[in-house]
């Protein structure tokens, strides 16, 4: 016995060897690829010498004699921190993510390989001007460099991911860099599902009318009433059941209501306490770790520029120089139109246009695809844009037999100078000539909020397609597209884009809500992204006669819900105060703890409270009440809560009470009812998912903002270190804007937000702040992969200074680019 025992603790012990052994040489390998800041360098490409002085946070200051040089370095630091993020971008814009992931990710491949953006991107360098073309090159060749040094030098392949996965790193090329605009540009465009879906939804309803309801309109002057879509495809059936995508982190293709948000707001003199311009932009996007944005200064030839980058792209996006500061936000241009195209019944290699039946303009792409046999599509182009599948976001729901769906985009051009509009913007010398040099960026479109040392300035920033008067739609659902009006009669005048320069009030700012009202097809947009947020930040502008840094930061801080102090006092009218006892322990006692802490709440969506997590319940669970009588199983298409729909119901604008009584059942039922029952609804959830002591509830349980890595994050024990999870105030509808999944068993996790923050004070620029989401690096290793991270949950800054003494005093370390 005594043996046996002996042998097993020889055998245990030697397995938590090899156990340790094996954690030693993955570390040992992983660690091999984190940076060295602090080094000598001898590289190919430069001109004269670069250095690379790295402050306490890891923001890189790079200082060269020419910025071509800058450029190189810009480009050396992007993938010495974020190599393995830049690799997948691209070859997600390329196509070529199923040669690294297998089957999961043919379908993002197919998609991007129809809508070519790659090509497009690298037909379109040679659009650019010289200067962006010179530095499209040094950036390429620096990040080249850093290719060179981890293969002659065996640094751990680059990223500790390459270990994972077998992913060939090709040189990095001056079009790579326009592809990620573009990819961007994807990520940002949600007008595709939107008419998609108003389709959808206007097949389900009985009543057309109640369109309106559901899919509310911005408030202001209304527009003249548009076909029901039945009219214009009058086989297709009430409704359709979709085809799932594959659902996978790697898509860059938004879910509804995910497609890029923002706050910029800037003060005037005149209402700046310290008598400068101030700027504060916060740009939203889908949190992933590590996060979109990466912090850096370029010392160019005409002074200092400072802000956030995005890896593989030589530009500050959002920042400042001594001279302008310029953020962005998404501006909601409606630049995408879906077209039904008619095949041709005796020749399928054929559509309809205006002039009779053409062909298709086609070419053959074949997807290499790891462990399997590669597959061959046929590309195929209409006149109106690149032919989808219709399984893409349920097009095949909404195009009849016989029929194809194609799509009209701006960023589909060969001549894609937003790029140079981008470099130019960093050399601008006032808001006048930002927003000349502006005209040439083309997509994604943005509000481009401006200050300069004594002007403020908004412009919408992109091209404005231009549609027929008589088109069929005005762009909300999609259009027969061998019908002349309903096809794009190319850009508007750039003079058309909505500016605002120098208002009389000092204050200007977006919240992406509607900015301009003007009739089709001058408009802006039917869809805007925020029609509750703006009416919480104009209070606070309002609320102070000047403005400070501060109270710019408070107000990207702010946390009060609007919408919450809206719709609270309707949906709970005839139920705060019922005077009826109920025993503890009842349903009918926890709804009305539930009522007694929603009566003292003030619409603080705070991390710490209870009341959040019970309104934000509540208002889910009623509108689910409210729609799936109406829609059936296209009601789950509605994630997100869609305030003005419940206020319409409850204030039975235009007779939307109805929605209130379910016509499946005999008796007819109130909005009072509905909402009791919502609530009940919402307090069952809770208690099976966070207890029954509503009192002890916190909102920041439920809302967890996740920075999930997009490949390994969902994998076992590894998870956990390179995943960075947040307890998070905020909301929907907050100017701390945390927007909530909406599906899942976690539907109120916080997946969309401020991965970025920055405050430009121009009468003292050296005191401006700024900070990211995660962290600098992309090595999840390095203290630098998550930093910020509680920083920026915190609400907390760190200094945004050209200052290059202030950067040396406590650098982390110095590299020097010689030339070779």
């Amino acid at each position: 016995m005594g043996l046996v025992f002996r042998w097993l603790v020889r055998i245990a012990s030697g397995l938590v060897l090899l156990i340790l052994a094996g954690v030693g040489l993955v570390y040992f390998l992983a660690s091999q690829s984190l940076p060295e800041y602090d080094q000598t360098l001898e590289v190919r490409g430069l001109t004269a010498p670069v250095e690379i002085v790295r402050d306490t946070a890891n923001v890189p200051h790079i200082l060269a004699e020419t910025d071509p040089d800058v450029f190189f370095g810009l480009g050396y630091a992007h993938a010495q921190d974020r190599l393995w993020q830049m690799t997948v971008m691209r070859r997600t814009a390329q196509g070529r993510l199923s040669e690294v992931f297998g089957p999961r990710t043919v379908h993002i491949d197919k998609l991007l390989r129809r809508l070519d953006l790659y090509g497009l991107a690298h037909r379109s360098v040679e659009v650019q001007d010289d200067y962006t073309k010179a530095a499209l090159r040094s950036y390429a060749a620096g990040v080249n460099a850093r290719l060179t040094e981890i293969n002659e030098e065996a640094l751990g392949r680059g990223a500790p991911e390459m270990f994972l996965f077998n992913t060939p790193v090709s040189p990095w090329q001056p079009g790579d860099s326009i592809a990620v605009i573009k990819l961007m540009g994807l990520q940002l465009s949600g007008h595709l599902q939107d008419e998609v879906l108003r389709a959808r939804t206007s097949l389900m309803l009985n009543n057309p009318e109640r369109l309106a309801d559901i899919l509310p309109d911005v408030p202001g002057p209304g527009i003249a009433a548009l076909p029901e879509y039945a009219s214009l495809f009058p086989t297709l059936p009430r409704y359709a059941r979709g085809t799932d995508m594959p659902n996978t982190p790697l898509s860059p293709f938004p879910k509804r209501g995910l497609a890029g948000a923002s706050n910029a707001w800037t003060a005037a003199p005149s209402r700046s306490a310290s008598g400068g311009t101030l700027l504060a932009n916060d740009p939203h996007l889908g949190f992933t770790a590590p996060g979109v944005w990466y912090l850096a200064h370029l010392g160019l030839a005409k002074g200092g520029v400072i802000g956030a980058t995005i890896p593989g792209i030589p530009a500050v996006m959002s920042g400042r120089s001594d001279r302008l500061g310029w953020g962005l936000t998404s501006s909601y241009l409606d630049d995408q139109d879906v077209h039904i195209e008619q095949l041709n019944p005796n020749n399928p290699e054929e559509y309809l246009t205006p002039e009779g039946y053409k062909e298709f303009r086609k070419r053959p792409s074949i997807i290499e695809i790891q462990g399997e046999a590669p597959i061959t599509l046929t590309l195929r182009w209409t006149d109106n844009g690149p032919v989808l599948p219709g399984s893409h976001y349920d097009l095949e729901t909404i195009t009849p037999p016989g029929h194809v769906a194609s799509l009209s985009w701006t960023a589909l051009s060969p001549q894609d100078t937003s790029m140079t509009a981008s470099m130019a913007l960093m050399n601008a010398d006032n808001v006048d000539q930002a927003i000349e040099v502006a005209e040439q960026f083309i997509a994604p479109s943005q509000n481009l909020s401006l200050v300069d040392t004594d002007t403020i300035g908004m412009k919408l920033i992109g091209a404005m397609p231009g549609r027929h008067l008589r088109n069929q739609s005005q762009g909300r659902i999609p259009t027969p597209g061998w019908i002349e009006a309903n096809r794009w009669q190319g850009r508007l005048p750039y003079a058309e884009n909505p500016e605002f320069v120098a208002p009389a009030g000092g204050v200007l700012g977006n919240t992406n809500n509607k900015i301009i009202d003007r009739p089709f097809p001058n408009h802006v947009s039917f869809e805007w992204g925020d029609t509750q947020r703006v009416n919480r930040w104009e209070r606070l502008m309002m609320s102070r006669e000047v403005h400070t840094r501060d109270s710019f930061i408070e107000a990207q801080l702010d946390t009060v819900s609007f919408t919450a102090r809206s719709l609270l006092p309707l949906i709970g009218a005839d139920l705060w105060f019922t005077g009826a006892s109920a025993p503890e322990g009842t349903p009918e006692r926890q709804r009305q703890i539930a009522l007694t802490l929603l009566a003292d709440w003030n619409g603080e969506m705070n991390e710490h409270l209870p009341e959040p997590l019970i309104y934000a319940a509540w208002l889910r669970a009623l509108q689910a009440r409210l729609i799936s009588d109406e829609l059936g199983p296209l009601a789950g298409e509605f994630k997100h809560v869609e305030p003005l729909f419940i206020e319409r119901v409850y204030r039975d604008i235009d007779g939307a009470g109805v929605w209130c009584d379910v016509r499946q059942s005999a008796p007819k039922e109130t909005c009072t009812e509905m909402a009791r029952l919502a609530l009940d609804d919402a307090l069952i959830w809770i208690s099976e998912r966070y207890g029954s002591a509503l009192e002890s509830l916190r909102w920041g349980d439920a809302h967890q903002a996740t920075h999930d890595h997009p490949v390994l994050g969902e994998v076992p024990v590894l998870r956990y270190f390179v995943n960075i999870r947040q307890s998070t105030s905020g909301g929907d509808n907050t100017l701390l804007r945390g927007r909530t999944s909406g599906e899942g068993p976690d539907p109120f996790q916080n997946v969309h937000g401020a991965g970025y923050r920055g405050v430009y004070d121009f009468a003292d620029p050296d005191s401006s702040v700024f900070i990211t989401a995660t962290g600098q690096s992309g090595h999840f290793l390095s203290r630098y992969y998550d930093d910020q991270a509680q920083l920026w949950r915190r609400g907390e800054y760190i200094p945004m200074s050209l200052d290059m003494d202030l950067a040396r005093a406590a650098a982390v370390g110095v590299t020097n680019l010689i030339p070779r």
